[in-house]
């Protein structure tokens, strides 16, 4: 395959970060579902100022943007419930670290997707540091997180590799990744608002307005981060996007840690030298 792979690596790896970024802000906020909705309204709005100065997404891509709006406010709404009932450091890697699995999985066996065996490698290795970041021993996970946070990372894990393969076949039929892109966090950003005005009432604009720094930066890395993965995938396998895109666990695990102030055991540690050993088999593929 004929890809400029250090760009590619550069650019996914940078995303990674931003998207930590995002993450780190529901998470950390007293209300992980206003802080939802405000970084989605917010990548809404900036995606409305960009949408009209792009050529806009082949027709046959539009059924892969209406699904993948169904998918990713399903993923939104989970993650606020995901970090209400446990720490970052213990859902965050279970929900992007068995992802990337089952988008191989599907990738390989179902769509076909040619795999060399440093690229199987690295997706395996990463898949592996994740799990063994956010799956410390079975006490302190149930503590942690308990059955039902646990149930909710994995059926996230499930919708993310969902959203990953619907929207990395429509942004490669789309001819226009960014515009595909944008409608997805503009649609996206008026269902959450929706959502919210429904459940909260006209007194949710009001707090949104008081949030708007917090907001426009999620919003801009959740927006940047997603755009740059889907670039990626017009370039590159899936599965080793999608892989390589959840070293956002990296900066994840240094923020609960620093900013958070979340516990970094030892195999967490041990689990981030093994993701960064798959991020070096992706590159060597």
């Amino acid at each position: 395959m004929n890809i400029d792979f250090d760009l590619v690596y550069a650019a996914v790896l940078a995303g990674a970060l931003m998207h930590a970024v995002w993450n780190a802000l529901v998470k950390g906020s007293a209300d992980t579902w206003l802080s939802a909705i405000n970084i989605t309204v917010w990548s809404g709005i900036l995606a409305a100022g960009l949408l009209p100065w792009l050529p806009q997404p082949e027709a046959a891509s539009w059924p892969f943007i209406l699904v993948s709006l169904v998918l990713q406010v399903s993923y939104m709404r989970l993650v606020a419930r995901v970090y209400k009932v446990t720490d970052m450091s213990v859902g965050y890697p279970i929900m992007r670290g068995t992802a990337p699995l089952l988008v191989a999985m599907v990738s390989v066996l179902i769509l076909r997707e040619d795999l060399g065996v440093w690229a199987l490698g690295g997706i395996l290795a990463i898949c592996a540091g994740i799990l063994c970041i956010g799956l410390p021993a079975r006490r302190r996970t149930q503590q942690a997180a308990g059955t039902g946070g646990l149930r909710l990372a994995l059926l996230t894990a499930a919708v993310i590799a969902a959203y990953t393969l619907v929207d990395g076949t429509g942004v490669r039929l789309s001819q226009a990744p960014a515009a595909y892109t944008l409608w997805i966090f503009l649609t996206q950003g008026l269902v959450m608002l929706a959502l919210g005005l429904s459940a909260r009432g006209p007194g949710l604009l009001r707090e949104l307005s008081g949030r708007w720094g917090p907001g426009l930066l999620g919003g801009a890395g959740s927006l940047i981060s997603y755009g740059t993965a889907l670039w990626a995938m017009t370039l590159a396998p899936i599965p080793v996007v999608a892989a390589l895109r959840e070293t956002s666990i990296l900066f994840g695990m240094l923020i609960s840690g620093l900013v958070l102030h979340e516990r970094l055991t030892r195999q967490r540690l041990l689990g981030a030298g093994i993701l960064v050993l798959g991020a070096a088999l992706l590159r060597l593929g």
